[in-house]
């Protein structure tokens, strides 16, 4: 199971009050939410490893490179040296090393790459693992890793942390009329306000769906726009012709990468916290006492049944 942890703390972030504090009066909410979020997970379904994937860095400059609108208006501060830094909550951003700091002392795996998003750990983690594979996120761009022949789903949350929507291939056929690498192609020509890509002017998601399912692929639908005898449109051949420099870098810039260079790590669901003491303190310190210790009898509720 790999954790699309920024996307989890933030959706925690939302869905709990802000009313729920430490002692000192500090928003723990994103905290405690994400605890419940992953004591949910382990409860209901059992993994054997479980890996907290991180944004090192949440707008990379490779990507930026390429489509220099890329997640622009999330972006609070430029820097020279390191990630820019990015428009969060003043009350989620503290928060932050607080999580990281618990998931330490339970032991629960936590991995970033410099240079790469989260969504590019999971791409490498999922393309390595030999058995099926569950990625927990609420962004929809992780669904072009959906594989049914490798055993590879998406749980995405859909209200609080008890109702996630399991999609497989036949859920992204239903909604958009494709695959998982099919979902890349599509979320690149249709364009994400979201993340800053514009697309192809004038192909909304049901037209990209519809040439994907006309011509196979991006490529296949690029090589139409160079016959004659394809049945594109007018319209529509304009459009993709006039935009082809952005159909030349978009995919490296939608698809995640599966050649991330990820450091050794210990991925198995930890049966009893790392770090006892530290968590106690911790669990303490910021008023997380109950959700500890749910999450630490479920670890010891799933290591029993192994």
């Amino acid at each position: 199971m790999l954790l699309d942890t920024a996307s989890l703390y933030f959706r925690a972030y939302y869905g709990v009050p802000d009313s729920v504090r430490a002692p000192d009066g500090t928003p723990v909410n994103a905290v405690r939410g994400l605890l419940e979020f992953i004591t949910r997970l382990v409860q209901d379904h059992h993994p054997d490893d479980l890996v907290a994937c991180m944004d090192a860095d949440w707008r990379p400059h490779w990507r930026v490179e390429l489509i220099p609108s890329y997640k622009a208006h999330r972006v609070a501060e430029e820097t020279e040296t390191g990630p820019d830094e990015e428009e969060i909550p003043d009350t989620l951003s503290p928060q932050v090393p607080v999580i990281e700091d618990v998931l330490d002392a339970f032991g629960i795996a936590r991995v970033g790459v410099a240079g790469y998003e989260a969504d590019d750990i999971i791409g490498t983690l999922t393309g390595r693992a030999p058995g099926p594979v569950d990625i927990v996120t609420g962004d929809r761009d992780l669904y072009q890793l959906v594989d049914d022949a490798r055993g590879i789903r998406v749980l995405y949350p859909l209200k609080g942390v008890g109702l996630m929507q399991t999609t497989d291939e036949a859920v992204l056929r239903e909604k958009y009329g494709v695959d998982g690498p099919g979902y890349a192609d599509l979320a690149l020509l249709r364009g994400d306000p979201s993340d800053g890509l514009p697309g192809v002017p004038g192909i909304g998601e049901k037209t990209a769906a519809k040439l994907l399912a006309t011509y196979g692929d991006l490529a296949g639908i690029m090589a139409a726009v160079d016959d004659p005898g394809s049945k594109l449109t007018p319209s529509q051949r304009k459009r993709l012709d006039e935009s082809r420099a952005y159909v030349a870098v978009a995919p490296k810039v939608v698809r995640v990468a599966g050649d991330v260079a990820v450091p050794a790590f210990d991925p198995a669901l930890p049966k009893e916290p790392r770090d006892p003491a530290r968590l106690e303190e911790l669990a303490l310190r910021w008023g997380l006492g109950r959700a500890v210790s749910r999450l630490r009898t479920e670890l010891a509720a799933a290591s029993s049944t192994d």
